[in-house]
């Protein structure tokens, strides 16, 4: 018998691959095949195996649940029957949103979540977390990887399978279904509780009731409602229908039969268009309160946005930066509004490296600090955890190369976050408190702290808000020119290649470039993990981390940048560039720039 080759990227973000067992990534198959019900059953072998290290306890409880993809139920059922025969304790959530499990596990031991995220329809993978609400950081990944290639090197790995998934008996494996709708139940309770939490930025619940009648209060008076295509995601059965009801927000779902994946699933602007025609004919009906929308990925950890413009009447689809952007602006803002007073406070935004510098811009505005650490959810959230402990506030976290915002204490990207983000920024205004003194709203705090007070209106719209963001020119992640098919594996050795071609360009202008932009200098940043290493003089150091190329033009800010990263969940190379001001030509051209140099490094 010979041994499994799982051809699988295992990633602390995610283990995933094509499921189907076709190979084809676009098919509908439920159908997984035997090595891949070895795959999952291997997996959830070596977490429970951990997890019981961790925990010291033999009979642990693991959270398993799964997005909308029609492989997912096979997958899980390999796990459970697993699980079961480790004597762990199951909580089995069947469809469930990937904030929504994480909420819920952080009352147990560990939590499977069975998803691919925004990958085609074909694929799935697997994502392991403890009870922090988060997934595993890249170390703890590092374990279970090393364990799982060490099973698949078995020679007699798949003969074994059936023996691993002979559960002690049916009857057992019945019961954990049967409970699964009281479990389901639970996480939906624990979830609401938990938003309710990160969106006021209170613990305590009956101030957490006078915030958020304060919010309600205002949404009488400048009503909202919410579009939503669910794309048959895994948060059709999450708790957003009933949420935004509960708060006075209007709500207007479509593509909403759970598992009907009607589209492309990644939220993109390429696939928001459906949001926001569905906008256009709710507002031509009537229904004028229809103003911003949102699309999740299958897991449901992820949704960019759509907004009707004010000044052009119409549904306007907003970029991922543009998106992370606002989010930042407004949980800023909500932070200064609620903490400004503190002696202590000590604002700050952690991002990954491809962020926009609209980014430091804004923080600059609210006196925070940035930090930055590699590409990757993991890494993200523990470059903020390092900074809680240096004693700073970290009221938002994310990736702005995809829009994803994570708000503490959430450990993961949430879009009822990022939509409540918005919802405070536009409700949110200028109050008179119990002394008559008036308490300037979120978007009159930030027009007054970014010395545009002359902007601010009391009738203000997000359109408004808009216009008044640092503007940036930043390469779209899903565009195809942002992705490279790269052969050289070795991504030191690639990284060290570039640097040659680089300085040599740089030194000769780089065909006219450097010149026609006014570009006299540059800096190297490398971002491993949490790490983040400025000006490094030797580019390898990355490894397959991400490297950014800071372009200066005669000033102490860099005007642009150029970086990569290969991709820890797909199989490609992804590049960028990000210009400040409003200049399509200038980012075009660096972007196409830096492909060539990596052509040429490629084939070295």
């Amino acid at each position: 018998m010979n041994k499994l080759e799982p051809n699988m990227i295992l990633s602390a973000s995610g283990w995933r691959k094509v499921f189907a067992v076709s190979g084809d990534e676009k098919d509908t198959t439920c159908d997984i095949g035997i090595d891949n019900t070895c795959i999952s059953v291997l997996s959830a072998l070596v977490f429970a195996n951990y997890v019981k290290k961790r925990t010291s306890k033999k009979a642990p409880t693991i959270v398993v649940g799964m997005d909308t993809r029609p492989t997912g139920p096979q997958i899980t059922n390999a796990m459970v029957r697993l699980l079961l025969k480790e004597k762990v304790v199951v909580r089995y959530l069947g469809v469930t949103a990937a904030p929504e499990i994480m909420a819920f596990s952080k009352l147990f031991d560990g939590f499977i979540y069975v998803s691919a995220s925004h990958n085609p329809v074909g694929h799935n993978g697997i994502k392991f977390g403890l009870n922090d609400g988060g997934v595993l950081n890249a170390q703890e990944n590092a374990l279970l990887v090393d364990a799982f290639k060490e099973k698949c090197a078995d020679e007699n790995v798949l003969k074994n399978v059936s023996r691993l998934i002979s559960v002690r008996n049916e009857t057992e494996l019945d019961w954990v279904y049967t409970e699964s709708m009281s479990s389901k139940k639970e996480a939906l309770d624990m979830y609401r509780n938990f938003s309710r939490n990160v969106i006021s930025s209170i613990s305590n619940v009956p101030l957490q009731d006078s915030f958020f009648d304060l919010l309600k209060e205002q949404i009488r008076k400048n009503p909202i409602g919410i579009v939503c295509d669910f794309n048959g995601s895994a948060r059709t059965l999450s708790i957003d229908s009933a949420f935004f009801k509960e708060n006075n927000i209007n709500f207007y779902p479509f593509n909403d039969v759970p598992g009907k994946i009607v589209h492309e699933i990644i939220p993109e602007p390429e696939n928001l268009v459906h949001c926001a025609q569905k906008m256009e004919e709710l507002q031509k009906s009537g229904t004028k309160d229809a103003l911003l929308g949102y699309m999740p990925d299958c897991d449901g950890d992820r949704g960019n946005i759509v907004y009707w413009d004010s000044k052009s009447q119409s549904a306007q689809i907003l970029k991922a930066q543009e998106v992370f952007s606002l989010s930042v602006l407004a949980e800023l803002a909500f932070s200064h509004w609620l903490n400004s007073s503190e002696e202590n406070y000590k604002p700050a935004v952690a991002v990954n490296c491809p962020t926009s510098m609209r980014i430091d811009e804004i923080a600059a505005v609210f006196g925070a600090k940035v930090f930055r650490g590699e590409v990757g959810e993991a890494n993200v959230v523990n470059t903020a955890r390092l900074a809680r402990k240096q004693g700073y506030t970290v009221r938002i976290l994310g990736e702005g190369s995809n829009g994803g915002t994570i708000t503490y204490p959430s450990s993961v990207r949430d879009p009822i976050n990022t939509i409540f983000a918005f919802v405070k920024l536009l409700n949110i205004r200028d109050s008179i408190d119990m002394s008559g003194n008036t308490k300037k709203g979120l978007y009159h705090i930030w027009c007054d702290l970014s010395g545009q007070s002359d902007n601010y209106k009391e009738d203000f719209t997000l359109s408004d808000v808009i216009e008044t963001l640092p503007v940036y020119t930043t390469t779209g992640v899903s565009e195809s020119r942002a992705i490279l098919k790269i052969s050289t594996m070795d991504h030191s050795k690639l990284k060290a290649n570039f640097q040659k071609v680089f300085e040599n360009s740089f030194k000769n202008g780089a065909d006219g470039l450097l010149q026609k932009y006014g570009i006299s200098s540059y800096k190297c940043v490398l971002t491993n993990g949490t790490t983040e290493k400025v000006d490094a003089k030797d580019f390898s150091e990355s490894g397959k981390g991400g490297l950014k190329i800071q372009l200066f033009e005669d000033s102490e800010k860099p005007a642009a940048f150029i970086w990569m990263r290969g991709s820890g969940t797909e199989s490609v190379f992804r590049i960028m560039c990000d210009v400040k001001g409003n200049n399509p030509e200038k980012e075009k051209e660096l972007l196409a720039w830096e492909t060539k140099m990596l052509l040429e490094a490629d084939k070295m």
